[in-house]
């Protein structure tokens, strides 16, 4: 019998089913040189992710999916290393890399508990990854064992006013709150039925500053994202007009604190 958490089990499942409809996206992104992010598809050069050089850094991408943002990374000079829950979608990933010639290294497993020694990596990012689909505060405590003094994890997600607007069958957000904002921490999407799956996470704004601050992590920079101006449409959840008027998606940027000179 497996050890792994009750939640890592269901995602590993879900996302295993569901990898053949990320194949296009990952290819496309694979594509894509200059790095867009979050279900918008913003600019880098609005939001500023990624270091602009990476030459010389040690990399993790923490949830990686199909591994594009990996391959942003590795092409900007970084040793990578993505680690997901999936194999079918690290077998998209491996493909994609070697039809690219980006090398990367990919671990299937789950970021929770990453199979790489204390002070291992410069830089950590997930996007809609460990993000959402890993328990805070595990993955979070983890990511800090896994950077070295100085070091930074970016990550973007789901912002937790969008789950407090969520309709309970998961349908497009609603201009009215839905969920207890106070219990928005594990939504498990599996018990809408067959069609359905995984186990997301969140935390109330609060929550995640009591959580960096017991880990030991220095927030350096929080944003809400917007859509683009010329985007109209509705994208998997949310429509633009909601996501213009309310936050809909999160990044922070946190840093481990250098050793004291």
């Amino acid at each position: 019998m497996s050890d792994l958490p009750a939640h890592v089990l269901e995602n590993r499942r879900y996302w295993d089913q569901v990898a053949d409809q990320w194949v296009a996206s990952g290819e496309r992104d694979w594509r894509q040189e200059t790095p867009v992010w979050g279900i918008w598809r913003v600019s880098e050069a609005r939001y500023s992710l990624l270091p602009e050089d990476m030459s010389g850094l040690d990399a993790i991408e923490l949830g990686c999916g199909t591994g594009y943002v990996s391959s942003w990374m590795a092409r900007r000079g970084a040793q990578v290393v993505g680690i997901d829950n999936s194999a079918r979608q690290l077998e998209t990933a491996q493909r994609l890399a070697d039809e690219h010639g980006v090398a990367l290294t990919l671990i299937h497993g789950n970021a929770e508990a990453v199979p790489r020694p204390d002070a291992s990596f410069d830089f950590a990012i997930s996007e809609y990854g460990a993000a959402i689909w890993c328990d805070p505060r595990v993955w979070i405590p983890e990511a800090y064992r896994l950077l070295r003094p100085g070091g930074q994890l970016v990550f973007l997600g789901n912002s937790p006013l969008s789950l407090v607007c969520t309709p309970m069958d998961g349908s497009t957000l609603v201009e009215h709150l839905v969920r207890d904002y106070f219990a928005i921490d594990r939504i498990d999407w599996s018990e809408l039925g067959d069609d359905e799956g995984g186990v997301e996470f969140n935390l109330p704004l609060s929550g995640w500053f009591k959580l960096f601050r017991e880990v030991g992590f220095l927030v350096e920079d929080y944003l809400e994202i917007q859509p683009p101006p010329n985007v109209s449409d509705e994208r998997f959840y949310v429509t633009a007009a909601w996501a213009r008027r309310y936050p809909a998606e999160q990044v922070w940027k946190l840093r481990k604190p250098p050793l004291p000179s």
